[in-house]
């Protein structure tokens, strides 16, 4: 039997992917491996600070967390393979909880003991014999460093920088506007008009928020269909997609016009890789990242992954997954594709995508039985451990929860039976408002 292929690993971002990544190059083994983290803990987008705007390093806030944030997927599905959150009657737990975890997850395994903290990658470029060229900054003392890898690992995450629409009259109103990104607590809604934009988790959770605080809560979305049966409180008002901003007020595309002092867009969130030179050929447009093998290698650069680019999927546990799948071609495991074999892999799930009516914008959406597809398509690839079936069946079934019941779906109760079967009991006694 052959000896595994060592090397010198880069790990960008100390968050759940990049301590998943890390964790799955110890396993293996190899000759370096640094994690660069810009803040100064582990956990990424779990990490809560009061802070908006930029940091103590002048750089912009990396996390979007605001207080009282809940889990809106059962912890069932939020652990790693051999390493699953805490016991705990509740299913759907605060975040806080999940950042005690992730740091517990990071000790466990010495990931932490690999971490650099406070170091910002300035940029990442391919070198000659398939080498990488990292520049980063040690934010303490203010020097720059450059050093060289075999592999680079990206785990930077994608809710760091936000989408905000540019609507007509967005300068001329003088009420406040926010991105989610940068809220933090609900007495920002105290006896307001709030306007919040934007139907997804966040939309829908702060405007549950919001209306404890508001005076009315305009919530402005296009799914109109799939939200007429969902039960908001007696203060919340849907409207259509914004026409235009007043100094005042907000006009919407039927003409409605109503009086607003807070416009709060949950919209969403870029993929952005500001650390990636021009020569990495990596582009993003439409908030599509290619040309990515299976969502994960970087085609014309294979010796760089990226982790975590998918969505509506089980994070931690696809985190782990594609881990193990950069780690087995990296170490020697197996042999990587060919460039024209993972192209035209990459067109055939274009075009599935395509045929399913999906736009360019959801290139990296999952959801559904999709994510499961994706899951053993990922693992046969590269002849890791599949992930069991039961972890997206959960996941949907919390979807299907979530859009049935938005006020209290986080009362279930998930018990795990066995690989493919769980149960899921109802418990009233439990608060989990997800505010």
């Amino acid at each position: 039997m052959s000896r595994p292929k060592s090397g010198r690993y880069c790990v960008i971002g100390a968050g759940a992917a990049g301590l998943a990544a890390a964790k799955s190059i110890l396993d293996v083994g190899c000759d370096q491996l640094v994690v660069y983290e810009q803040t100064d803990q582990v956990g990424g987008t779990w990490v809560y600070t009061d802070t908006v705007g930029n940091d103590h390093h002048g750089l912009p806030i990396h996390g979007s967390m605001y207080s009282g944030l809940w889990t809106n997927l059962p912890k069932e599905v939020m652990g790693f393979p051999g390493y699953e959150m805490p016991t705990q009657r509740r299913s759907y737990i605060h975040s806080s909880e999940v950042l005690e975890f992730m740091k517990s997850y990071a000790g466990n395994f010495h990931v932490v003991d690999y971490v650099k903290f406070e170091h910002l990658v300035e940029q990442v470029k391919p070198v000659g014999a398939g080498k990488w060229e990292v520049i980063v900054k040690d934010l303490k003392n203010n020097e720059s460093t450059t050093n060289t890898f075999d592999y680079v690992l990206v785990c930077n995450g994608h809710y760091f920088d936000p989408a905000v629409p540019n609507f007509p009259g967005k300068g001329v109103f003088k009420g406040v506007q926010l991105h989610s990104h940068e809220y933090r607590k609900p007495d920002i809604f105290r006896d307001r008009s709030v306007l919040i934009v934007g139907s997804g988790p966040s939309g829908k959770d702060l405007t549950i928020a919001a209306s404890r605080q508001a005076q009315t809560v305009f919530f402005s979305h296009h799914v109109h269909e799939k939200l007429k049966n969902v039960t908001f409180p007696p203060n919340v008002v849907h409207v259509q997609d914004i026409s235009k901003l007043h100094q005042s007020e907000v006009e919407f595309i039927d003409g409605t016009r109503h009086a607003i002092d807070l416009i709060l867009y949950c919209t969403g969130y870029r993929y952005s890789f500001p650390f990636l030179h021009r020569d990495c050929t990596i582009e993003v447009a439409d908030n599509r990242v290619n040309p990515l093998y299976k969502h994960i290698l970087n085609i014309n650069h294979p010796t760089m992954a990226f982790i975590g680019i998918p969505y509506r999927v089980c994070t931690t546990i696809m985190f782990d997954l594609q881990s193990r799948f950069a780690v087995k071609y990296y170490s020697g495991g197996k042999s990587l594709p060919s460039r024209e074999e993972m192209l035209a892999d990459l067109q055939a799930d274009t075009e599935n995508r395509q045929r399913r009516g999906l736009s360019s914008r959801q290139a990296h959406m999952m959801g559904g039985e999709v994510q499961a597809v994706y899951y053993g398509d990922v693992a046969r690839a590269a002849d890791v451990k599949p992930v069991p079936p039961i972890m997206a069946r959960m996941h949907m079934h919390s979807e299907r929860r979530r859009n049935e019941d938005l006020l209290k779906y986080r009362n279930d109760v998930f018990r795990v039976l066995d690989d493919n079967n769980f149960e899921v009991e109802y418990d009233e006694s439990l608060d989990n408002r997800g505010e």
